[in-house]
């Protein structure tokens, strides 16, 4: 009897040894996730119906931030949930000020990761939410400054409601991002097109991101975000230009 317990313990202490090692034994590097207003936010700009914006603040919620490596790449135009074989993200709610730090001033860290296996994380997903405390409590998204037009200079704060999943591609951009290296760092980001919203004076006035802006002139008059803005229809959120699929509530 010594003997055959002997002969069951070993092969499952060898077994023991493989699963460790599959789990925790990979090559690993750091991630990092950043959120980007782009110039529009941090600079200013003129909407498509001529009021040059500034913004003092523009804070967002998110929440459930999460890449992935997926194969085939994700088609954000399907609409369906990703799927991938290897799955990193933040834990919590971020409020962020993406126009914080000036004109000047760089997109911003929202969270790292270490021990992340390597590889190319080409999927990403995230939630737009409202905020539970702070300046932004009750929304998702506050839009906090000034427009001008013809003399007349408006102070305004619009506020969004709507909470909004989205579930996005691979990085397009200058160049490609989220390959993590063996212990080295890659990033990834949150772009948020503002120009969606409220237009560009400088795009023709037919073009489709024209077409489907609302412009700042409905806001003059005092709307809120919850009477013309449909965060579905708006394509807010991206990485960098590449596309996300958008379903809010």
């Amino acid at each position: 009897m010594k003997k055959k317990a002997a002969f069951i313990a070993i092969p499952l202490l060898i077994l023991v040894m493989v699963f460790t090692g599959c789990s925790g034994g990979g090559a690993t590097g750091t991630l990092e996730f950043y959120a980007n207003g782009e110039d529009f936010v941090r600079q200013g700009f003129v909407s498509k119906d001529g009021w040059s914006i500034q913004f003092d603040h523009v804070y967002i919620t998110l929440d459930g931030i999460a890449v992935y490596q997926t194969d085939p790449p994700y088609d954000p135009q399907s609409g369906a949930d990703i799927s991938g074989k290897q799955t990193v993200g933040l834990n919590g709610a971020y409020t962020i000020d993406l126009a914080e730090g000036g004109p000047d001033a760089d997109r911003l860290l929202v969270g790292s990761v270490s021990d992340v296996p390597v590889g190319h994380y080409n999927a990403l997903s995230f939630k737009m939410v409202k905020a539970t405390s702070g300046p932004a409590a009750g929304h998702s998204l506050v839009m906090i400054g000034t427009a001008e037009k013809d003399g007349q200079t408006i102070n305004f704060t619009i506020t969004v409601e709507e909470e909004c999943d989205y579930q996005c591609g691979e990085y397009v951009g200058d160049e490609r991002k989220g390959i993590v290296p063996e212990n080295g760092t890659a990033d990834l980001e949150l772009t948020f097109h503002f120009d969606h919203i409220f237009g560009d004076f400088d795009t023709p006035l037919d073009d489709e991101l024209n077409l489907g802006a609302v412009g700042f002139e409905p806001f003059a008059g005092g709307a809120q975000g919850k009477d013309v803005i449909n965060m579905a229809e708006m394509h807010l959120g991206h990485v960098g230009e590449g596309h996300c699929h958008c379903g809010c509530h």
